[in-house]
């Protein structure tokens, strides 16, 4: 997996990386240390390419490496501070960006981006409020035209991209003001309070040394060799950004209509499935976006869909055979939603076949001119826009099944007489 995410952010794979023991005491880490990586990571030098604003702007990804997670420390459970020690041991991925982010915006708008590229890729099923994906943010502040990075400090477990963007916002604000006054920064560990937006610390920042850093001696080096390494590349899916310009550029998708459907990889497989089967792609986004989505529920990378890519299908195979109308599809999607049933059958039953006959549609529509006298003189002086009126009224005496070109014509017959 982590191979996976190194290749999917463009990053070289090493050959071999070293385990590492990082020295710390905090209730959090019960035996003392963690087991991580530190001189020789996994992966090295990627990039993510992000966009705020109409700007688009490059993310150095300096490393990802392999460790392990400590427990999580619960503050303010009335007068005392408690441990959880269920995820402490659990092994993850950490991934460090350079010091590229110049606001509360683009690191929110790069943690979308990144969390994306790792659920499409099944490295991370993206669930925020268990903590599977999370963020240190790293914030230091530093005068117009001056190259040196403050001193830096760190906002810990942040599980939410809007309080990303909130915290770093603050924090900035919190060290300008430090300044400003003749105080200095000092490099600690700080949470966010969502509600008084703003951070608090929780305790004095470690430096690098502090950690005294060893190789891990009970584990060996992690050694891949080139042929793994090509064989993860080869397998690695379409990231979401390749799949919005592929539909965008071949099959005439709009930028909107690419972003939402790619905002889960269930989702978009939902849509490429119902596309292989129908072969207008812009009916099949139309529809799974207006009518299925609102219907969809995701738990992690898993996703529950009403109907299947077939019925999808099916329904829209039906409009574009004149057999039901674009009003009726979605009676159709309502009568299909969580059965197993054939649209085909559904339109059988209940008799949702579009009248196209134009004998039957002028029969129905002289007897809505006749019951509307005063509009069909109106009409006829001039007041044009009740043409819409009559089609209504036509097609609420069919149930909505009338073809609409054929009663357009017919009226337009009619009334001109």
């Amino acid at each position: 997996m982590a191979s996976m995410a190194g290749l999917a952010l463009g990053c070289t794979v090493q050959n071999r990386s070293v385990f590492s023991r990082k020295n710390y005491f905090y209730p959090d880490l019960p035996k003392g240390y963690q087991i991580t990586q530190y001189e020789l990571p996994i992966c090295l030098d990627g990039r993510l390419d992000i966009d705020v604003g109409g700007q688009s702007k490059r993310i150095r990804i300096r490393r990802i490496h392999i460790e392990e997670d400590a427990g999580k420390s619960l503050h303010g459970m009335g007068d005392e501070s408690v441990v959880d020690l269920n995820r402490a041991g659990t092994p993850l991925i950490e991934i460090v960006s350079d010091p590229d982010l110049s606001s509360g915006a683009e690191a929110a708008e790069y943690l979308k981006r990144l969390h994306e590229i790792l659920m499409f890729m099944g490295v991370n099923d993206g669930n925020l409020e268990q903590g599977s994906f999370r963020c240190d943010a790293n914030v230091s502040v530093r005068k117009r035209g001056v190259s040196e990075l403050g001193t830096r400090v760190e906002l810990k477990n942040i599980n939410s991209f809007r309080f990303v963007a909130e915290a770093i916002d603050g924090e900035s604000r919190r060290q300008i003001q430090l300044l400003e006054r003749g105080d200095r920064v000092r490099q600690q560990t700080r949470g966010y309070n969502a509600e008084k937006k703003e951070t608090y610390v929780l305790r004095d920042k470690e430096i690098e040394s502090d950690y005294r850093y060893f190789p891990e001696p009970d584990l060996p080096p992690l050694v891949l060799d080139d042929a793994y390494i090509a064989n993860v590349r080869n397998g690695l899916p379409q990231t979401p950004a390749q799949r919005r310009r592929d539909w965008m550029d071949h099959l005439g998708l709009t930028p909107y209509a690419a972003g939402v459907l790619s905002g889960h990889p269930a989702i978009a497989r939902f849509f490429d499935d119902t596309r292989a089967l129908h072969q207008d792609a812009v009916k099949v986004a139309n529809f799974v976006q207006s009518e299925v989505l609102r219907d969809v529920t995701t738990t992690g990378l898993d996703a529950r869909f009403p109907v299947t890519p077939f019925q999808v299908a099916e329904i829209l195979r039906l409009v574009h055979a004149g057999t039901i109308s674009g009003k009726q599809s979605k009676e159709l999607y309502a009568a299909v939603a969580n059965t197993d049933r054939a649209p085909e059958d559904v339109v059988r039953e209940r008799a949702m076949a579009v009248i196209g006959d134009e004998a039957a549609i002028e029969s129905i529509a002289n007897a809505v001119l006749q019951a509307n006298p005063k509009q069909v003189t109106a009409y006829r002086s001039g007041k044009t826009a009740l043409f819409g009126f009559f089609v209504g009224q036509i097609m609420k005496q069919t149930k909505g099944s009338a073809d609409p070109a054929v009663v357009n014509a017919v009226l337009g017959r009619l009334l001109a007489g």
